[in-house]
């Protein structure tokens, strides 16, 4: 495994925000259950949603189809669970067509997902602006050749692999993930793409945690999202 030194900003994370990066990083959305109890704390718990910098109709639709579950994995914990979001036909089309409507004329050449929900986002923005999709793992989950990059999370490491070869020297790139929170996961991304010579153009989240700074950890990195999630 091929190593390079930190591109981007560290940022050590703080104690009282350590459920916080667990529980928007590691725990699955998909493992939560439907109840009438979820959907009254539902409602509830969007109002700590703030919209991003703009008055667009179809960002207050995206927020408010955005479940946040409290105390959820564990006390303290605002979840946000954007399986919601996958179940509002119109609120998941608003997000795929933000992301195009602000990539389609950059001369993209690749969306490189982060798994595994950038996965989801990922692909409908790669058909529609005519790029090709590259798929960034989890160690051991692809086939033949791959180039990896070892990165730290807080309690140890973790590593991020891509295909060779599926990148191009001067392929101009958009990181697509869920979620910003530590901008750990970002910036290993980043770096992998770099080392096989790709420029790349931005990052693109649906949701930001500014509390846990991930933003400051890019650096001069751009960085967009369209939720700025508030209260958490």
């Amino acid at each position: 495994m091929l190593h390079t030194s930190l591109h981007c900003r560290s940022f050590p994370s703080p104690s009282h925000l350590r459920s916080l990066v667990l529980s928007s990083r590691l725990f699955p959305s998909v493992a939560v259950r439907t109840t009438p109890t979820l959907s009254l704390r539902r409602s509830r718990a969007n109002r700590s949603i703030a919209m991003a910098a703009t008055e667009d109709s179809r960002i207050k639709r995206i927020a408010s189809s955005i479940r946040v579950i409290p105390d959820w994995p564990k006390p303290g914990v605002m979840f946000q669970d954007i399986t919601t979001l996958l179940l509002d036909p119109q609120a998941f089309k608003d997000s795929i067509d933000l992301f195009v409507e602000r990539y389609k004329d950059k001369g993209i050449t690749v969306i490189a997902g982060v798994e595994a929900r950038g996965f989801i986002f990922g692909p409908p923005i790669a058909l529609a602006i005519g790029a090709k999709f590259v798929p960034m793992r989890k160690p051991n989950k692809l086939p033949g050749e791959v180039i990896s990059e070892e990165y730290s999370l807080e309690y140890g490491k973790d590593v991020m692999e891509m295909h060779v070869g599926a990148v191009q020297p001067g392929d101009r790139v958009l990181v697509i993930d869920d979620l910003i929170a530590t901008g750990g996961t970002l910036c290993a991304a980043i770096r992998l793409l770099e080392r096989v010579g790709a420029e790349v153009v931005e990052s693109a989240c649906v949701i930001e945690l500014p509390e846990l700074k991930g933003r400051e950890r890019l650096g001069d990195r751009p960085l967009f999202v369209l939720i700025k999630a508030k209260g958490v």
